[in-house]
């Protein structure tokens, strides 16, 4: 690989694509907690309250067309 592609090595790897990684005797392990920590405080959610289904179950979603626009754009990753 190192004949295709530039690399160089950077000690040990840490997060890659959103993804922390720990590496240890027992194994390797991916979590997300930095990823959701950024969204949230991307959203100012921080003093929300926190719910295991953050929705109702049994209401369904309509068109509000008297509603208030959403920039949608702020909302897709990036």
């Amino acid at each position: 690989m190192k004949e295709e592609f530039e690399m160089s090595m950077m000690g040990e790897l840490s997060f890659f694509l959103e993804l922390q990684i720990k590496q240890s005797r027992e194994g390797i392990f991916l979590c997300q907690s930095k990823y959701c920590n950024d969204i949230v405080q991307k959203f100012e959610m921080e003093s929300c309250k926190a719910a295991k289904t953050p929705m109702s179950t049994n209401c369904y979603l309509s068109v509000d067309e008297a509603g208030t626009t959403v920039d949608q754009m702020k909302y897709r990753g990036g």
